[in-house]
């Protein structure tokens, strides 16, 4: 920007001293104006509440621990502020930061993925084992007030 004013204290015009230096006057007006670059490899402004390298990796530790291991940050965050009173960072950092270290899936023990066959209920007496299962259902079932086309059903409970 003081190229750009010198040469237009000497007389130059604004058009063509910032085509010499290779950037536009609109350009120039935002930087005179105080906004941003929004070049792409302009220098970006870093903001002041960004987490420091030592509070992501106190964010990774904590997750690492076999109680937080196998949950999520929605559940992590709250446990720590219950059991400690610790608030290291909120939810979305938490993710952001398993995100950035490719962390951001299931931790901790596995599950096999195996299903085997359903469990069997044996009753030794009346009333020990219930269960439903809607496949038994009868298709078509009409109470009192259904029509008079076909028989009709009625359930017993």
């Amino acid at each position: 920007m003081q190229l750009v004013d010198e040469t237009r204290t000497d007389g130059a015009r604004l058009k063509s001293a910032c085509a010499e230096l290779g950037i536009g006057t609109n350009t120039y007006r935002r930087w005179e104006a105080g906004g941003e670059d929004g070049r792409p490899k302009a220098p970006k402004h870093r903001p002041s509440h960004t987490l420091t390298a030592m509070e992501k990796a106190m964010i990774l530790a904590v997750c690492h621990q076999s109680d937080y291991a196998s949950l999520p940050p929605s559940q992590v965050v709250p446990l720590l502020m219950d059991d400690y009173g610790w608030y290291i960072a909120s939810e979305s950092s938490f993710y952001r930061v398993l995100s950035e270290h490719n962390e951001n899936h299931r931790r901790g023990a596995r599950h096999s993925g195996r299903v085997g066959p359903p469990r069997r209920h044996e009753a030794s007496r009346p009333n020990q084992v219930w269960c439903w299962d809607v496949t038994y259902c009868v298709p078509g079932v009409q109470g009192e007030h259904g029509s008079s086309n076909g028989p009709r059903v009625y359930l017993e409970y």
